[in-house]
This record gives C-alpha cells, structure tokens and sequence, in this order.
C-alpha cells in the first residue's frame, strides 16, 4: 500500500471519529438542557402567539358577528362542537388553541403546534386531528410515556369527548365549547 493512500485512510478514520464525537455531544446537551421553551407571560420577537395559540378566547358577539358576515367560511361548526383546547394543568396552563380544522401537534419539537416542556413528553408526542364527521381525534406517535384519554392509554386514534382530559406527562387539555 503506498504511503499517500494510508495517510488519506488515516485522514478519512479520523474525520469520521470526530464527526461521531460531536454528534455524540450534541445528543447529550439536547438530553441535559432539553428544548427551548418560550414561556407564556415573556415577551416574544414581534409579539406573536405560536401557531393557532390564543391568550383569550374571542368575545361571543365578535365569533356571532364573524359568523353572520360569512367570514367563517365553510368551516361552519355544528352546535355543540368544541370550538378550543386549553391547557388546564402542566406549565403551560391558560394556554388556548383555536380549532380551526387543522392538525395540533403536542410534543418537545420546536416546530410542535404546542411545545410542551416536560420531560415525560416525547419530540413528537401526539397529535389531535379532525375526522371528517367533524369529530377530533387524538393519536399517540409512538411516545415512550404513552398518551391517556380519560385514564386509559391510547393504543389507537381515538375521538374526544367534550372536556375529557388529555395526559401528556404533566400536561392535561381539554376540548372545550
């Protein structure tokens, strides 16, 4: 084997040890410092809320309004539909989400619809979606801690009653009207 071939070999082993060492490194600080949280009372860059992220619900005569005036589009909400999810116990209590027919994420990922920081919460947790009957569903993704629903652990996407809670480590939410 000539010396120049060896010496590329020994260059190739050595930058895949270290790309190794840094991953290694960088596993172990998501693992002690875990994800960033923004809590709920700070101040956020430009003053917005997460995604779908409410601090109070809408007046009932402003939703009424919103709704003669056509700007609620085909979304049309049957009577008794939970309109909301709130956080009603864990860090983030008070938090509300607005259901609009979209998909809310529930993990530690930044990029979760609510970022939960509990270390009982996998990156990607759960996820709470409507079905096409207009009922919501939560389905657990796989976590490690598991999802509940009322007290029993979710092994299959599951509708939601109205006010069942949601246990996601110390996290509970509920649908709500």
């Amino acid at each position: 084997m000539s010396e120049l071939t060896l010496t590329v070999m020994r260059l190739g082993f050595l930058a895949v040890l270290w790309l190794f060492v840094i991953v290694a490194v960088q596993v172990i600080r998501s693992d002690l410092f875990g994800t960033r949280v923004t809590q709920r009372g700070a101040a956020r860059r430009g003053g917005q809320e997460p995604r779908g992220a409410q601090r109070q619900a809408a007046p009932p005569q402003q939703a009424q309004r919103r709704q003669e005036s056509g700007r609620g589009g085909n979304n049309r909400q049957r009577r008794g539909a939970p309109t909301k999810l709130v956080v009603s116990e864990g860090t983030l209590t008070g938090t509300t989400v607005a259901l609009q027919g979209q998909t809310i994420t529930l993990g530690r990922a930044h990029d979760s619809t609510i970022v939960l920081d509990d270390d009982y919460a996998s990156s990607r947790h759960a996820r709470i979606y409507p079905d096409r009957d207009g009922q919501w569903i939560v389905e657990d993704l796989g976590s490690t801690n598991g999802t509940y629903l009322d007290r029993t652990r979710l092994t299959t996407p599951t509708p939601i009653p109205l006010g069942a809670p949601i246990r996601i480590g110390k996290t509970v939410i509920e649908l709500r009207k």
